[in-house]
């Protein structure tokens, strides 16, 4: 139930899956709030408070969801997938993960720039092990920007492929990322 099987995707893979997509988006749609408020607005610290603390809680899950697809592996492309379809979803979600980790440091360089630790909701913090690197918060700031554009752009992409699979190939993909357990009825699905 937990772990992913031959065939289909797990409870825990499904879980730091569609989790992580939402907040994700969240994380995207706080940024560019935040980024407009106003000195003397109410929100002006406690929104960047917001970003960074769910920010750390989000590299985690990402290290989980890394570690659980070695212990775990995902469930093999459909048969149906043509060689350019397989070597394009793998390009895809390798560049996700990439993207996410490189948008989440970025984000850890911008929140130590100053040497101080990142406060996670007064849970624990995240010490500042590289600050004062010249423009470091401000070069980090731009790749910030640029990458989560990116990660979005390319997450709907990828979103736009599932509902491609749905409705024009009629497939299982996003049955499966939806946690549907479907039998295997052709040969072409297996």
């Amino acid at each position: 139930m937990w772990r992913n099987s031959p065939q289909h995707y797990g409870a825990l893979t499904l879980l730091l899956h569609w989790t992580m997509a939402l907040t994700i988006y969240g994380m995207f749609v706080l940024g560019l709030w935040m980024v407009g408020l106003g000195y003397y607005d109410g929100w002006y610290h406690s929104a960047p408070e917001i970003h960074k603390g769910i920010g750390i809680i989000l590299f985690a899950a990402l290290l989980l969801r890394l570690c659980w697809r070695v212990i775990s592996p995902v469930p093999a492309p459909l048969a149906s997938y043509s060689p350019t379809v397989r070597r394009a979803a793998t390009a895809a979600h390798g560049l996700l993960y990439v993207l996410l980790l490189v948008l989440l440091l970025s984000g850890y360089l911008i929140s130590t720039a100053d040497g101080k630790p990142i406060s996670v909701f007064g849970w624990f913090e995240v010490p500042a092990l590289f600050s004062g690197a010249g423009q470091q918060a401000d070069l980090a700031g731009d790749i910030h920007l640029w990458l989560a554009w990116s990660l979005v752009l390319l997450s709907a992409l990828h979103a736009l492929a599932a509902l491609k699979h749905h409705f024009v190939d009629r497939d299982t993909t996003l049955k499966r990322m939806l946690g549907y357990r479907i039998p295997l009825t052709s040969e072409k699905e297996k």
